[in-house]
């Protein structure tokens, strides 16, 4: 066990990019590291003192971050090649030396940074809201039965912070797969009493190219989910549920 009265020394190596157009690099880094550090206090000891394990002076590491609690998702990152976030990350629980990448599934900012808003524009395809204009009363609304009141509280821990569509196969250029968080979230809403009212408009947004047809059934997503939704589970719901409305439709047409 470290003795908490002396910082122990933790080499560190980090992905880096000045922009997308420039080729990536590695830059190594030795860091004193007191017991108990995350990821993102090794990255401020770096960011403090700027110099690679050889001396030689260098940029600050660009990263994101914003909770510090596992809530936010901003400082999600390859860590020894695994997807996880940066401030839940113990240094003294990981392999040494601790690498640090991208993600790899969002286009790249800067060194561990990336642009993740594709997930908000998905987030807008199924309409991932309840439709309410202000017009009108709406009283202290439905009630919900525990049984789903339970399911839909493990559904809606998702933060988006991707973890799960850099772990997924299919979710890359080529499927346009739409991903298990945004699929959680079509069978979030159908879960409640109002909800579920347009919940026929979700379901025909993940009917399409990139949908819930998409999804391989490679369980990654659940294996990296830092809270342990069930996403697998949310995503076999989405699919009867697509099937019912895709025999509903066709019984219309």
């Amino acid at each position: 066990m470290a003795d908490a009265t002396h910082a122990t020394a933790v080499i560190v190596e980090i992905k880096r990019q000045e922009r997308p157009d420039q080729p990536a690099r590695w830059e190594t880094f030795e860091v004193a590291c007191r017991p108990g550090m995350n990821v993102i206090a090794l990255l401020m000891e770096i960011r403090r003192r700027p110099v690679t394990r050889d001396g030689r002076e260098t940029t600050p590491v660009a990263w994101e971050m914003a909770c510090l609690e596992e809530v936010c998702g901003a400082c999600t990152m390859l860590i020894n090649g695994r997807v996880r976030q940066a401030c839940s990350a113990i240094v003294d629980r990981l392999e040494k030396p601790i690498r640090l990448e991208p993600l790899t599934k969002f286009p790249l900012v800067r060194d561990l940074v990336v642009d993740r808003s594709v997930m908000f524009e998905q987030l807008k395809r199924i309409k991932a809201w309840i439709p309410i204009d202000g017009t009108y009363d709406l009283g202290p609304g439905p009630r919900m039965n525990e049984a789903d009141r339970q399911v839909a509280y493990e559904l809606s821990k998702c933060f988006t912070c991707g973890s799960c569509l850099e772990a997924c196969p299919q979710y890359n250029p080529l499927t346009q797969f739409i991903g298990a968080t945004n699929l959680s979230w079509v069978d979030f809403y159908g879960f409640h009493p109002t909800g579920a009212m347009n919940q026929h408009e979700r379901l025909d947004a993940v009917m399409g190219p990139g949908g819930v047809q998409t999804c391989g059934n490679a369980q990654n997503c659940v294996q990296v989910c830092p809270k342990g939704i069930p996403l697998t589970n949310a995503i076999y719901r989405v699919k009867r549920a697509a099937l019912r409305r895709a025999f509903q439709r066709w019984s219309e047409s």
